[in-house]
């Protein structure tokens, strides 16, 4: 037997809000029904909205379900918690919210909870006139499991929404694979795939993050530095990068003066009278000094 909780019981013996909503003809309200499931497999869920047109709030929720005490016990608490909620905030119901009102629901039997996301997002689309009856075309695209008719997006869109890892969780939440289990292998591959993707951005995210606080880090340090500590940086960094690779072309640089931002230097051997010490200059000398000390630093030949 599944181990229920109290609030899933209460729900399945006392049901809140059976039945259905007829449409009245009541001005300024309007009735919109959500259905989601089929008998022949097993749950069945149809939601009842009325819904005052002015503001767009839900003023009445009610279910008729066929299936088992989670099931039951879903709807009901899904017509409890939308009362009073306007459409576009009981969109953002998620079959979690579903679950924790419960106190939670046994692992196996989480699709009732989505089948309750479901059946309100396919009422509210029909209110609108949008002529969607699921989820992002949920029931387009590749079939996946044939046995309950769960296509590849479904499949995904619960695995990322839920953050399953494998296929006997996408069991319970949709049902998929839970037939004669030909599909559990693609239902392994889409969740590989999935993880993939949510992995990529992830990673540029944090490479990004790195090397925003690398430069902060650096920009931070270089307007903390004293005009000593500054003179000797360039100092160092003149001796130990720059020096021995002019030194290798026959020419040299000696650090003259520091004057805030002017860095002067003079340039010797080679460096001297070579018709490119201004590129020597600007890309051997004051371009590294930028990089490693400060980017305000200009660089001048004496």
């Amino acid at each position: 037997m599944w181990d229920y909780t109290d609030k899933v019981l209460e729900l399945f013996y006392d049901p809140k809000n059976q039945g259905a909503i007829e449409e009245t003809g009541e001005s300024g309200v309007k009735v919109a029904t959500g259905e989601i499931g089929s008998i022949a497999c097993g749950d069945a869920l149809r939601l009842h909205l009325k819904v005052e047109v002015e503001s767009d709030k839900i003023l009445d929720a009610r279910f008729q379900t066929f299936g088992c005490t989670s099931a039951i016990a879903s709807s009901s608490a899904l017509t409890e918690m939308i009362k009073g909620l306007t459409l576009d905030e009981a969109l953002k119901v998620s079959n979690k919210d579903i679950a924790d009102y419960l106190g939670g629901l046994p692992e196996a039997k989480m699709h009732c909870s989505v089948m309750g996301q479901e059946a309100l997002e396919a009422a509210i689309y029909n209110y609108r006139g949008i002529p969607l009856t699921s989820h992002d075309d949920d029931d387009e695209g590749a079939l996946v499991c044939s046995c309950f008719g769960i296509s590849e997006s479904k499949i995904r869109r619960v695995i990322l929404e839920n953050n399953l890892t494998d296929a006997e969780q996408v069991t319970n939440y949709v049902k998929a694979g839970g037939g004669c289990g030909s599909c559990l292998a693609n239902i392994d591959d889409i969740i590989k795939a999935v993880q993939q993707e949510s992995a990529a951005p992830a990673l540029n995210n944090y490479a990004l993050k790195v090397a925003t606080d690398i430069a902060t880090s650096q920009q931070q340090s270089q307007l903390s530095l004293t005009n000593v500590q500054k003179i000797a940086l360039i100092q160092k960094v003149l001796d130990e990068e720059v020096r021995p690779v002019l030194i290798a072309d026959g020419g040299d640089v000696e650090l003259y003066d520091v004057e805030g931002d002017r860095v002067k230097v003079l340039l010797q051997g080679a460096c001297g009278s070579c018709s490119s010490s201004t590129a020597t200059l600007k890309i051997a000398i004051e371009a590294r000094l930028q990089d490693r000390v400060s980017k305000n630093l200009v660089v001048e030949a004496v």
